[in-house]
């Protein structure tokens, strides 16, 4: 469509995430003039690769690509500009308190080998389950890259919508329909007793969950991490596929920043965002820190939710009812991450010796038995730090010496459960506390860790939402539960990307499908745009 004159650009988007830069790929291959303007010096969001000390890169806050749409992969040609990914092989591995280790590798009949020692019940079971799983999650595929059903449509679009849906789910039996419900609404807890004997088996289960989510495994609705982890991801549409990312994850930005230029997109960076511009009813264009307003007749938030509508948007352009919707979005994000330089790899217990590939030896979880993750979280909801924690360990340079130095050791840790809002002191005086706890937990399975560190890196939920502008340091922009999915994200009624302003629209995780380096809101809120400007001529 050709650019209005009386703009500077067809489409602003606020935010060089990863959401950002994939609409402004889509949306500038359409032939829209677009800008993108990013607060920090980097593109990428939370999907970056940063110095931690000299020499030494690490992926500072989303570290591992799941869930990457292949079909972004192969649209937009990501590896002709640069984005290698190599999977994670096993994927999950968790190491006991005895010096056992038990793997999840990515050829099934070598886990269910594992899983043997420790129950050949189990071993059956987990193919009943993982096959069970992968089913489910085929159905839920194809509703990752399309708009939510408009459930609120009425009359001929009404009909239209349902049809829509039917389409989806018409082959789903109706015990498929009821397996679906089960995982959807059941606690892990629950599905994981019915399925296994082994405590081992259901810690390693508990470990591939959703990393990020409020919710301990007793509550329901928490096995649902285990289908979103069985959805496709990778350059081949790999169904669990689980990557490393050579250079780390700030490459799957970098890429995607390049196939925006290409396209023709601007892209400036350290250029913040103070307001979204609104007239008549209408958005006008983007206001910058510096003062400078750039006009433009569409604009795309990568931001979250509450980011977007209560700090960008003055006050009156939304209503009361609107605007306290936003507000009671659940965030309380309950995570932080802590990010090390060692001068020696760390030997776990159980795979220092026994896992001769580096690369084998990239990954393992701390994980406590479901019994000791819910009271995690039950401390954590409580604004107190539990003593035992959950950290998840990548010690990425075993598969990418790029990110560092001969004699240096990059390892990332993923810290689950800790509270956004401290009953007591505050994140500033508790964030080396944080560090100390999180490096006394590895000292208990690789005990050569605490005098190896070099330099050492603590994000607490605050600082998550300083420096990377999570609003309540919350990773997915909004809770993952059923009651914010699907067309019930961000809001009920506003699911389908666009805000109650003409010309505004949400691209950001805060919309459908949620969550993880997908890039499946950018995808879908470009498509909806295109749509409506074909439609509408807004």
């Amino acid at each position: 469509m050709p650019s209005d004159a009386r703009h500077a650009f067809d489409v602003i988007i606020v935010g060089a995430g990863h959401n950002g830069l994939t609409a402004a790929a889509y949306l500038a291959r359409a032939g829209l003039s677009t800008l993108v303007v990013e607060r920090r010096a980097i593109v990428g969001g939370c999907c970056v690769t940063e110095e931690i000390a000299p020499g030494c890169r690490a992926s500072t806050t989303s570290y591992i690509a799941s869930m990457l749409r292949p079909e972004l992969i192969r649209d937009l040609d990501l590896p002709a500009h640069g984005l290698r990914m190599l999977p994670c092989d096993p994927a999950v591995v968790v190491p006991f308190g005895d010096g056992d280790v038990l793997p999840w590798w990515t050829d099934r009949g070598r886990t269910v080998a594992e899983l043997r020692r420790y129950s050949a019940s189990d071993a059956e079971q987990f193919i009943r389950l993982d096959d069970d799983l992968k089913k489910l999650a085929r159905y839920l595929q194809p509703f990752f890259l399309e708009p939510p059903p408009d459930v609120h449509a009425t009359g001929l679009a009404g009909l239209v919508e349902m049809l829509k849906v039917g389409r989806r789910v018409r082959r789903m039996a109706g015990s498929d329909v009821s397996q679906m419900m089960a995982f959807l609404t059941g606690s892990l807890r629950d599905l994981l007793d019915r399925y296994f004997e082994s405590d081992q088996v259901k810690t390693l289960l508990l470990a591939n969950n959703v990393y990020g989510k409020h919710g301990g495994p007793y509550q329901p609705g928490s096995a649902l991490g285990l289908l979103f982890h069985l959805l496709s991801g990778g350059d081949h549409g790999v169904q669990g596929y689980s990557g490393h990312v050579i250079g780390g994850m700030g490459a799957v930005s970098r890429a995607l920043a390049v196939a925006a230029r290409q396209a023709g997109a601007e892209i400036r960076t350290s250029s913040p965002a103070l307001r979204i511009a609104v007239r008549h009813g209408r958005v006008r264009g983007v206001v910058l820190e510096d003062g400078a307003e750039i006009q433009a007749r569409v604009v795309l938030s990568n931001a979250d939710p509450k980011r977007t509508c209560l700090g960008l948007l003055e006050p009156d352009v939304l209503s009361a009812d609107f605007r306290q919707a936003v507000a009671s979005i659940k965030m309380n994000g309950p995570c932080a991450k802590v990010n090390m330089v060692l001068d020696a790899e760390p030997q776990v217990k159980g795979m220092w010796g026994v896992y001769g590939m580096r690369a084998d030896r990239a990954v393992f979880t701390l994980a406590p038995s479901l019994e000791g993750a819910e009271r995690c979280y039950d401390t954590a909801k409580l604004g107190a730090m539990p003593d035992e924690l959950w950290v998840d360990c990548v010690v990425a340079s075993n598969v990418d010496e790029t990110l560092a130095p001969p004699g240096r050791h990059v390892m990332t840790c993923f810290v689950q459960y800790v509270p956004y809002r401290l009953r007591e002191g505050t994140w500033d005086e508790k964030r080396e506390l944080l560090g100390e706890r999180v490096v006394r937990k590895i000292a208990e399975y690789a005990p050569n860790v605490p005098a190896a560190i070099v330099a050492r890196q603590v994000l607490t939920p605050v600082d998550l939402e300083r420096e990377y502008g999570l609003t309540e340091g919350n990773i997915f922009h909004g809770d993952l539960s059923l009651d914010q999915l699907f067309f019930m994200r961000p809001v009920p009624g506003w699911s389908r990307y666009r805000l109650p302003i003409a010309g505004l629209y949400l691209c950001g995780a805060g919309a459908h499908p949620g969550g993880g380096v997908t890039g499946a809101p950018g995808y879908n809120a470009a498509r909806q745009v295109l749509a409506d400007l074909k439609k509408w001529r807004v």
